[in-house]
């Protein structure tokens, strides 16, 4: 009953507004690299915890955790379209289970992913499809947001799960740590802000290309300095990924609104790293590397990746 980790920030902006070509080559050879232990390892399963950018969801319905029995990715940005092969009665299971440990989870049959799964899928193994997968969404934009620590015990209920079925695992948390993109709030959007918030399922192209430029023009001014945007907390990301790798229950005392002051609205996607690093401590002991860490201004992130695997493996 093998399992690794693997964590890493994402971004839309690759591609569109990039930092200083040293900087890009570095975290391009990081990538490389995760992507080369995750060929050697050769998965028979990829659960990956992920956050949303209202693509997939929205206020109708907004769980704090879903789980996808099936599942398409969208292709916003430059990310990959088309479906993901998940294992239906797999997922249908583990839902299940976690239900029975007292962890309250959705189930979807028709999951819109975006960027912030398919790109972690795409950096990490090659595709979407390359290894069967289980999209475990995580709510980190819409409040309210459950805490920190029911995100934990999500994913520790995966992990026993999976540690049963007797697979060679992958787990992967996608998501940045600190940073504050412009990404609405319901609570002081105007009336055609709120409806998108609320129902802005399968937007029109030219509706998308909007949003998506409008992002750029916030990172361009970012990097900047002309934003009106939090700013990157590079000591607080450090901290959080040193508890991530030596005393992951402390992650439990971090307020949501410590989170959003500290880190920032969207720094709320570090649920996803602490659902994956739950997974694996189901396993027992574990031993984690961080791989890299970096303010990139011209992403709006503070950027981090990391790897880890039980103690007795690693």
């Amino acid at each position: 009953m093998p399992i690794r980790l693997e964590c890493l920030s994402h971004t839309p902006l690759h591609g569109y507004f990039d930092p200083a070509p040293d900087v890009l080559a570095e975290v391009e050879r990081v990538e490389a690299a995760a992507r080369e232990r995750v060929r050697a390892y050769d998965p028979e399963l990829v659960v990956v915890f992920a956050p949303d950018h209202y693509n997939g969801f929205f206020y109708d319905v907004m769980p704090p955790f879903c789980i996808g029995a099936a599942a398409h990715s969208i292709g916003d940005y430059k990310s990959l379209a088309g479906p993901l092969p998940v294992p239906g009665e797999l997922a249908r299971e583990l839902a299940a289970s976690v239900l029975a440990a007292d962890v309250d989870v959705a189930l979807s049959y028709r999951m819109q992913v975006d960027h912030g799964c398919a790109q972690a899928l795409e950096v990490l193994t090659g595709g979407l499809d390359r290894f069967p997968v289980i999209p475990v969404f995580i709510n980190s934009v819409a409040p309210p947001l459950a805490t920190l620590r029911r995100s934990r015990l999500l994913g520790e209920a995966i992990g026993r799960f999976l540690a049963r079925t007797g697979k060679r695992v992958l787990v992967i948390g996608s998501g940045g740590i600190s940073h504050e993109p412009p990404v609405p709030e319901l609570a002081s959007a105007n009336a055609e802000v709120a409806e998108r918030l609320i129902a802005g399922r399968n937007p029109t192209p030219e509706a998308r290309n909007a949003r998506q430029e409008r992002t750029i023009a916030a990172a361009r001014a970012f990097a900047a300095g002309t934003a009106n945007l939090r700013p990157l907390n590079p000591a607080w990301d450090r901290a959080f990924l040193e508890r991530l790798a030596s005393e992951l229950p402390a992650v439990d005392g971090m307020t949501n609104e410590a989170i959003t002051r500290d880190g920032g609205r969207s720094a709320h996607e570090i649920r996803t790293w602490v659902a994956a690093f739950g997974a694996l401590s189901a396993y027992g002991p574990y031993r984690a590397s961080l791989d890299f860490y970096r303010p990139i201004p011209e992403w709006i992130a503070g950027f981090g990746a990391m790897h880890a695997a039980p103690a007795a493996a690693a």
